[in-house]
């Protein structure tokens, strides 16, 4: 009988299987501006985004985001308390010229 129980608390417990996790707690940030291009092979844009709602309400901050994005996007950000450092070189990454 012990194993009947056992089994019907498992399917009990997988059926969220983690979205509780992934939709817990995120930002939404919209993209005002491309800042420049950066990672080993020029893969991550660095963006500059407005918060929307949260403690940060209205506060203007730099990301990286991988994948394609333009200007006026949102953004599910997970935190807002850490900020991208700038990209301190002239050189293009991942131009190959």
């Amino acid at each position: 009988m012990a194993k009947n129980q056992k089994k019907q608390d498992k399917s009990q417990q997988s059926t969220s299987k983690g979205s509780d996790k992934l939709l817990g707690d995120v930002v939404p940030a919209i993209v005002e501006e491309l800042i420049g291009r950066t990672g080993f092979r020029g893969e991550i844009t660095q963006v500059k985004c407005l918060v929307q709602e949260g403690r940060d309400q209205g506060r203007s901050m730099r990301r990286n985001v991988r994948g394609a994005v333009r200007v006026g996007d949102t953004l599910m950000l997970r935190e807002t308390e850490i900020e991208a450092r700038r990209i301190r070189s002239k050189v293009s990454k991942g131009a190959y010229s």
